[in-house]
């Protein structure tokens, strides 16, 4: 009998000895920012004597199960966190509130009794994630051969981007199709050109898709689009045209202008010689008046007569070659009276 029951408290304590190591399984947990997260704790020992949640390497909280005169005694060890942790239902299991991206971490439990000759522990890891935004498609280099449109499609996240997995759908033929990865290549013909595509976007707590990217916007002149390149090729070809005939008035306009100008220079350079030939007129016309004037000396009959000598200056008088025989002196004109 003594034997029996000495067998029995062995297999009660090997047990409780390898109770720790069954329930030493890391166990994953993941909450949102912002949001809220429970360590489950499922008590198999009794008495219990502390239990001590551990984050990483800090003590988290120290809790002294109540007894049946006295409440639980839950000590916090760090002022911050009095508000953010909690104990549902009077239980020990442990919920995190208000969530930080730096809560991520290593969490233990550790579970003090005096019937184990070692605490019970168990492990959790927590990960906390973003709710994912939009996520953002790049097109990549867009080739057109021969009609067909081939180019990628690639999707990311511009922020909270951790353990993200990608996935497309094509829509828009008989039957949709799906593929897995952040990279969608794309080659379509015109049959396909009403195709549209979508980029989905998941992590541990949320997900997102893409705005849709349709397949006639991609690769002008591929499947419909040839029309547009070409007028657009039309266009250009008269704008370099118009460009060429602008040029070409503009080397016109200042042609006729330098033959006007050259004209006008022609016009300067003849108008002085009329002015020059203008003196040798004048000069003829004097000489006739003086000329009169000695036709009129003979009539003069009287005797006492008073006869003048009339001088021409010299800076009156120019050379010319219709007065060359004039004598450079000046002339003086004598009358005399014979009786």
């Amino acid at each position: 009998m003594l034997s029996s029951t000495a067998c029995f408290t062995f297999i009660f304590l090997l047990c409780q000895l390898t109770g720790p190591a069954a329930s030493a399984v890391l166990k994953k947990l993941v909450g949102a920012l912002g949001g809220s997260v429970n360590f489950p704790l499922n008590l198999s020992v009794d008495p219990i004597d502390s239990i001590i949640w551990v984050f990483n390497t800090t003590t988290l909280v120290t809790i002294q199960p109540k007894l049946a005169d006295k409440k639980a005694l839950i000590i916090v060890t760090r002022h911050r966190n009095k508000e953010r942790v909690n104990f549902p239902h009077e239980g020990y299991s442990l919920k995190l509130s208000k969530l930080k991206k730096n809560d991520s971490g290593v969490y233990r439990v550790e579970i003090h009794s005096s019937s184990l000759q070692d605490p019970l522990t168990q492990e959790y890891e927590l990960r906390v994630y973003e709710h994912l935004s939009k996520p953002k498609v790049i097109i990549g280099l867009q080739n057109n051969k021969n009609g067909t449109c081939v180019t990628n499609l690639t999707c990311s996240m511009e922020q909270g981007g951790e353990d993200v997995t990608y996935s497309w759908k094509s829509l828009g033929q008989a039957t949709n199709e799906s593929h897995s990865g952040s990279t969608l290549p794309i080659s379509w013909r015109q049959e396909k050109r009403d195709m549209t595509f979508i980029c989905m976007a998941r992590n541990p707590i949320s997900s997102n898709s893409s705005n849709p990217i349709f397949a006639w916007k991609l690769c002008e002149g591929a499947a419909g689009g040839l029309a547009t390149t070409v007028i657009l090729k039309l266009l250009l070809s008269l704008t370099l045209l118009c460009f060429i005939a602008l040029v070409l008035i503009i080397l016109i306009i200042r042609r006729e202008r330098r033959k006007e100008s050259i004209e006008e220079k022609k016009g300067l350079n003849l108008h002085p010689e009329t002015l020059n030939y203008s003196p040798t007129f004048g000069e003829t016309s004097e000489y006739d008046t003086i000329s009169y004037l000695n036709s009129t000396v003979p009539e003069e009959n009287a005797v006492n007569t008073l006869y003048s000598t009339v001088q021409i200056p010299p800076k009156q008088v120019k050379k010319s070659h219709s007065l060359s025989t004039l004598p450079d002196t000046p002339r003086k004109f004598t009358h005399e009276n014979v009786n």
